[in-house]
């Protein structure tokens, strides 16, 4: 079974679990969040796209 989920979605979740559990402070998950914008715009970008279709494909079992 395939289930869609947008990415925002799965990563508000996340980051509310760490602020509600493990204590991580609102103002270090947005720093996250805005130095991973940040880093979606530098010459990393193809790597890490290449590194989260890879991992998408190894979770849903269409790679080994």
């Amino acid at each position: 079974m395939t289930v869609s989920l947008p990415l925002v979605f799965v990563l508000g979740v996340i980051a509310w679990a760490a602020i509600k559990f493990l204590g991580i402070r609102l103002w270090v998950a947005v720093v996250i969040a805005l130095f991973g914008f940040w880093l979606s715009h530098t010459f990393l970008a193809p790597a890490i796209e290449s590194g989260t279709r890879s991992g998408v494909g190894v979770v849903n079992g269409t790679r080994k």
